[in-house]
């Protein structure tokens, strides 16, 4: 195989750094345990299509704490509740910040949004005005409607579909908290199929480049390589996308403002930030980017999660027969003769609670947690972790431990029945929205989302799957990426059910 020669200069560059910090670098014996590294690279070859399985193997040979280098980066692993819990509880203050993370900048207007802001006054004051004014319970429970209606529209859907054949559930769920998410972060009257269809197109286009490989937050010196390969310019057209389609917004809901007197009963998340905005009572003002970071995160974290969970959890139940039919006897039966599930009905429904929670530790939605990075030099399990060291906690992995969860493996709903095991972060051998100050805030949002969505789809249809498919055959392989889709999209016949 013939190499050029500029590709094999900057190998041998490449190669004389690293052999060159090696010989500077002392011998640190009381860090993690850490495997073989390679030349340059690191470890990156090791953790394979799907980084969370490939860490998690490396867990079971190396420990619960690892060192790892992701090209130039020194990354610690965490793959268990007791190390996790020391992290996000104990010494949470330490590891409360984020790395500076190229791609994160580049596209959330230089980490102006919630969940990659550093730690410091700046996340302080976000963090607050998100949680009292976009993700209180209060501002939650003001969206029922917006959920009924949504989800009411794709039980319609499906009915209609279910006539000619299986229908494609997965489209339809990614659908469903596209178009719940972008109703209640822009309103009915700002959405129309043009901005809801580009605003699908660019979660998805964004969900892909976090999950992808951007060279620059590996390999600082070879950033430049990102322009070669087309990954510079892929990320910066889908920023001035975003960028377009929420100063579009924006302008609208301006304009209407001005051209309006009174109070608007139907706020959408826009107008609560372009009144926070005007607002001098916080001590705090929003720029426009920053509103524009907060509204492009809610809409890419809050469409896969939802999304990514109901897909999961009907993927688990359709394989489980036996568990199937119970939770929809237990909805079935508590909705007695109603046209369709509310969410006062919900709190009644403690077997499909389980299914949630069983579902969500088997798929967490983002099984890699967003990273935190070490604001001082601190000790972990004896060991030592300098300051602005990277840490990755895999939730998944915590969830997979044998040593909390008997059958890790297997789908037992049951498991969360009678017992106060919770996702909110006290449980850390559960943790699918992290914990501590850097739990994920929407997490409330999240579930009443998919807890409404699931019974509804679980009351309204008996489901099949096709071809007389046996359950043992369905596949349940995940797509590569930094959230945990199913691969193949979950084809299903969906009989209407009559009460």
């Amino acid at each position: 195989m013939y190499l050029e020669p500029l590709p094999i200069a900057i190998l041998l560059t490449a190669l004389l750094i690293f052999l060159i910090h090696k010989r500077a670098t002392p011998n640190r014996s009381k860090l993690p345990p850490s495997p073989t590294k390679l030349p340059i690279i690191g470890n990156l070859h090791q953790l394979g299509t799907r980084p969370h399985r490939g860490l998690h193997a490396l867990s079971q040979k190396y420990g619960p704490l690892m060192l790892l280098k992701l090209g130039s980066v020194p990354t610690i692993i965490v793959s268990s509740a007791e190390v996790a819990q020391e992290v996000m509880r104990t010494q949470d203050s330490i590891f409360a910040s984020r790395p500076s993370l190229e791609l994160a900048k580049q596209l959330l207007y230089n980490c102006r949004d919630m969940a990659f802001a550093p730690y410091g006054e700046y996340w302080r004051q976000i963090r607050k005005l998100c949680i009292v004014h976009l993700l209180s319970a209060k501002r939650v429970q003001s969206f029922s409607g917006v959920r009924d209606e949504e989800i009411s529209q794709v039980i319609d859907r499906i009915a209609c579909c279910s006539a000619v054949g299986p229908v494609n559930l997965s489209k339809i769920l990614n659908s469903l908290s596209s178009g719940l998410i972008a109703r209640i972060a822009f309103g009915r009257k700002f959405l129309g199929e043009e901005r809801s269809k580009k605003a699908q197109e660019l979660v998805e286009e964004t969900s892909a480049l976090f999950g992808g490989f951007y060279v620059r937050d590996y390999f600082p010196w070879l950033g430049w390589l990102g322009k070669l390969g087309g990954m510079d310019g892929r990320v910066k057209r889908c920023f001035i996308n975003w960028d377009a389609l929420l100063e579009e917004v924006i302008r609208d809901h301006e304009d209407r403002k001005r051209d309006q007197f009174g109070a608007d009963q139907n706020e959408d998340l826009v107008d609560v930030l372009l009144a926070l905005q005007k607002d001098r009572t916080e001590g705090f003002t929003l720029a426009r980017d920053e509103i524009k970071a907060i509204i492009l995160e809610l809409f890419v974290a809050g469409t896969d999660t939802s999304y990514i969970a109901l897909e999961w959890a009907m993927a688990e139940l359709v394989r489980s027969p036996k568990r199937l039919k119970i939770v929809q006897d237990e909805v079935r039966e508590i909705l007695g003769n109603k046209s369709k599930v509310k969410e006062d009905d919900i709190s009644k429904m403690s077997y499909l609670k389980a299914v949630i929670k069983e579902s969500l530790r088997l798929h967490p939605p983002l099984p890699l947690l967003v990273p935190r990075e070490s604001l001082e030099a601190t000790k972990l399990q004896g060991y030592e972790i300098p300051r602005n060291t990277r840490i990755l906690v895999n939730a998944w992995s915590i969830g997979q431990d044998p040593t909390s969860w008997e059958e890790a493996r297997e789908f037992r709903p049951e498991r969360f029945l009678n017992n106060l095991i919770d996702f909110k972060g006290n449980d850390f051998h559960f943790i699918p929205f992290g914990a501590g100050r850097r739990i994920c805030p929407g997490m409330h949002f999240a579930i009443s989302t998919i807890e409404l969505a699931l019974a509804n789809l679980l009351y309204r249809f008996d489901w099949n799957l096709p071809n007389n498919m046996s359950p043992e055959d369905l596949d349940m392989v995940e797509a590569y990426g930094i959230s945990t889709r199913m691969k193949s999209n979950l084809l299903l016949h969906a009989i209407p059910y009559k009460a």
